[in-house]
């Protein structure tokens, strides 16, 4: 963004000399030195050269207006200089791909078969979701893409574009268009918008993406893997807390991945049809080819020695009219022969079986890979008809009413919520246990019944529609019971996909959220009582499998950062034996958010480092706001992810124990201990401390991130203002943009403080993968924060004692924090022994500052009442800014 180095990257030189030049052009020459004079004062600061007061006149002297067009100038230079750094790979980790996984195992005598025998009944799945903490726009996103589309044409030595623009040119343009594109949404945004979101995002990386990386890895592993990497998605089905989620937003959700997983198909086949050009003159053709090619009934002149081509004619032609019954609207290039749909995914894919089948007639020539029939067939086996797999979710207090109302209706018990849970249990088998329906279409039920039923049997639709992977899992928020589970297959049994019989069958699984500390805590006598069902553990024979899903955010929220790493460790590893006993293979499913105080992270790291025997090769993982677009806006960048998801499953799943039975036992001691500690210090400050709650809404935009048009849920669970009933995503954004970041540290320090063998902590930061990982978290998230900005924010706190009184608290348990971590680290400073993550952070510092600086003046006169829309639109671009910048930041 200026003449003078800024980082020893070249990309982020490059594009902050393009940006700067852009800024000069557009904003003018006065815009331009004002911003340079900020940023380059700033990091004189950060480097100890400037005064510690140096910035404030620069930003002082800025108006309305250039605050508005500064804040966008530094937001800017953030996402370009991300992107640079995932372009040379400043967040990849070493060994984070199959290869070196393999290799690894193979060194612990663990072979090639057992991988594969091991990935055959495997699942790996990140699963996107709609959690407000992407605060750009779309647009923003897409010409960043085009920037880095061009940077990586430039790697490539090419001097043009593809329209034959210098490639300096074109990026210089792309960044011009990144000036004057409003960052900011105008409307809040929809159910709609954040499903169109998502399904461009699977589209343009998952869908090219994950045939490629299993091409890579086929060629790894000797022979073909099974599909074990599949795509999971929550926006359109999880109404907990969303009102504006119903049956409505599940078909749409649906019918819009449907198009573009036919739409990406019928393009993949147009492509097929121009390149098979083989003719049966010159080479031979197996029998199911031409009979695949007669049935196409491509009777055309020029095609009539090309049997490949008229087969494909006709494959496209079936495809197309699936594309029409299941979307209602024919594709962009539709068929020029008319055809009935497929009736499956698998229909399909049979036939392109035939084809491939048929280009290897000669053995081990050119074509017996397959080449773009392998990759399509791939892509079927993983993303079949409906692209990525739906969940449904809601909370078990809607479940509760919706059964009693029904229950009632029906005429088969009249007090429901009045029952105890053993009565309730009784009660409800009895119910599955009957081919009799409850709902009556004469009965007059409430809006939020009706609402539900009507969720479950538009989830019937879709079966019948796109198959049983589009809809497998129904979630369970605040799942507290055994009746929580069974009421959810009441309402499946509504729409016929819980079948009652001896044994009955299940077509969706039901799969509870422990998100609590307590919750966590009875998960495994719940999912014990859960198994002692007989139908339930005939179900669960069945189906091979169970899930539980463990949930960070609240957790985090209910008892601080190490009491929710530490209950969510336990919690898996006491469930273990109950799924032994039970004979089910667990599924834990990890709902992950960005920032380390929502399980964020590193995801290599956090799968290695779970519990030995608990991950048996499936796992889920929600992929969130913010790190979407991180992790897979671009192909490069998914490839990067999935890869890495992948083989930290391999590794988690085969490797031997790192700890023996008594260091395990030794270290979980500790933790106990540590736990108890930080829990308690944790609560203590958050809710046991008077007028907390006013602090924090005093001292954090918390109030201003409602404003922002980010997502369609609301902030609050509730109409409350208490903190218990406060979403865990604004929780944990608000202190990021305070610079606090206390939900990802606050209470590690005292139970440091307090735990007197620091040799056996050490130690176990030396050998255990699970506490490397707590500490290398904490370490960012404390290496992010900063204490003299986030006192500028305690300033806004109208209470002066109440203020000092509790940030003197927070800032010393802060330092209390970073000292107990250096010690056991045995480093100089923060991010010592991560030179490169230290390099990232220290290059975003002096553009956050001057950002915070200016948020704060502006929440001063947004809070005293200016009503210039300036200052309002100033904050939200500022709270777009700082999430830029600090990446993980939701």
């Amino acid at each position: 963004m200026a003449t003078a180095p800024i980082a020893q990257n070249p990309d982020i030189r490059y594009l902050g000399r393009l940006l700067g030049e852009v800024i000069r052009a557009y904003g003018g020459d006065a815009l331009y030195r004002r911003t340079e004079y900020i940023r380059s004062t700033s990091v004189d600061r950060a480097r100890g050269i400037a005064a510690a007061d140096a910035i404030d006149p620069g930003l002082d002297a800025l108006s309305l207006d250039e605050t508005l067009a500064f804040t966008r100038g530094f937001m800017l230079f953030s996402m370009l200089a991300n992107l640079a750094e995932d372009r040379q790979g400043v967040a990849a980790e070493p060994g984070a791909d199959v290869a070196s996984a393999i290799a690894r195992l193979e060194k612990e005598g663990i072979d090639r078969e057992a991988i594969l025998a091991l990935l055959d009944g495997a699942l790996v799945a990140p699963v996107l979701t709609a959690h407000p903490t992407e605060v750009r726009r779309k647009s923003m996103i897409d010409h960043r893409n085009q920037i880095a589309a061009l940077m990586r044409r430039k790697d490539r030595g090419f001097e043009e574009s593809a329209a034959g623009e210098l490639i300096e040119d074109a990026i210089r343009r792309q960044i011009a268009l990144l000036w004057q594109t409003r960052p900011l949404r105008r409307e809040r945004i929809r159910v709609q918008d954040e499903i169109d979101s998502a399904v461009s995002v699977m589209g343009e990386t998952f869908l090219p993406v994950l045939p490629a990386l299993y091409a890579r890895w086929k060629r790894v592993l000797g022979r073909r893997p099974a599909s074990f990497l599949r795509l999971g998605n929550w926006i359109g089905g999880d109404r907990d807390g969303n009102p504006n989620v119903d049956a409505e937003t599940l078909r749409y959700a649906l019918a819009r991945q449907a198009e573009t997983v036919l739409g990406f198909y019928l393009e993949r086949l147009h492509e097929l049809g121009a390149e098979l050009s083989i003719s049966s003159e010159l080479a031979p053709v197996t029998p199911e080819l031409e009979a695949l090619a007669a049935l196409s009934h491509d009777d055309s002149e020029a095609r009539r020695d090309e049997p490949f081509r008229r087969a494909i004619s006709g494959l496209y032609a079936r495809l197309a009219a699936t594309h029409e019954a299941m979307t209602g609207s024919p594709p962009p290039r539709p068929a020029t022969i008319p055809a009935e749909p497929y009736p499956d995914a698998a229909a399909f894919r049979a036939d392109l079986v035939e084809i491939g089948y048929a280009l290897k007639r000669e053995g081990d020539g050119a074509m017996a890979s397959g080449g773009a029939v392998a990759a399509l067939i791939r892509a079927v086996d993983t993303f079949g008809f409906h692209l990525a797999t739906l969940d449904l979710r809601q909370n078990s207090d809607v479940h509760e009413r919706v059964v009693a109302e029904l229950l009632k209706a029906a005429g088969v018990e009249a007090e429901y919520l009045a029952l105890d849970e053993a009565a309730r249990v009784a009660l409800l088998r009895r119910e599955l246990a009957s081919p009799r329906l409850l709902a009556s279409p004469f009965a007059a039920l409430s809006e939020e019944t009706a609402k539900e039923l009507a969720i479950v049997r538009a989830a019937a639709d879709a079966h019948a529609r796109y198959g049983r992977a589009a809809i497998t899992t129904y979630l369970i928020s605040k799942a507290d019971s055994v009746s929580d589970m069974l009421e959810v297959n009441l309402l499946l049994k509504e729409a016929g996909l819980y079948l009652p019989g001896d044994p009955p069958t299940a077509h969706v699984m039901v799969a509870p959220l422990f998100e609590t500390i307590a919750d966590l805590q009875r998960a495994p006598q719940i999912m014990a009582d859960w198994f002692a069902l007989p139908e339930v553990a005939a179900v669960t024979a069945a189906r091979g499998h169970q899930e539980v899903m463990v949930g960070y955010s609240d957790s985090n929220k209910d008892g601080g950062y190490l009491t929710s790493v530490w209950s969510l460790h336990r919690a898996a590893l006491a469930l273990l034996p109950v799924f032994d006993a039970a004979g089910a293979r667990m599924q834990l499913f990890h709902g992950r958010g960005g920032a380390v105080g929502r399980g964020g992270g590193s995801s290599f790291a956090a799968i290695r480092a779970q519990p030995p025997g608990t991950v048996q090769a499936r796992i889920r993982i929600t992929e969130q706001g913010e790190v979407i677009a991180a992790k897979y806006g671009t192909r490069d960048a998914a490839a990067a992810n999935l890869e890495a998801m992948a083989s930290a499953t391999l590794l988690a799943s085969l490797e031997p124990p790192a700890l023996s039975e008594a260091d395990r036992a030794r270290f979980g001691a500790a933790m106990d201990a540590l736990s108890e500690a930080a829990f308690k210090s944790f609560r203590g400050l958050v809710y046991e401390t008077e007028g907390f709650k006013t602090f924090f809404r005093q001292m954090t935009p918390i109030a201003e991130i409602a404003d922002l048009k980010i997502g369609s849920r609301p902030a609050s669970r509730t109409k409350s203002d208490r903190i218990e009933d406060l979403r865990a995503i604004p929780w944990v954004f608000s202190w990021a943009q305070a610079r606090a970041m206390l939900p990802g540290w606050y209470g590690v320090g005292a139970a440091l403080r307090g735990f007197g063998d620091q040799a056996l902590l050490r130690e176990m930061a030396e050998a255990w993968p699970f506490f490397q990982s707590t500490l290398a978290n904490l370490e960012m998230v404390l290496a992010k924060s900063d204490m003299a900005i986030a006192e500028r924010y305690a300033a806004l706190v109208e209470d002066r004692a109440l203020a000092e009184t509790v940030f003197g608290r927070i800032k010393g348990g802060w330092q209390e924090t970073v000292d107990g971590l250096l010690s056991i680290t045995r480093q100089p400073h923060l991010l010592a022994k991560s030179p490169a993550l230290d390099a990232s952070i220290r290059l975003r510092l002096p553009y956050i500052e001057p950002l915070n600086l200016l948020q704060i003046e502006l929440l001063k006169r947004h809070r005293a009442g200016e009503t210039d829309d300036r200052v309002k639109e100033g904050i939200q671009l500022s709270l777009n800014a700082i999430a830029t910048a600090l990446r993980n930041s939701g």
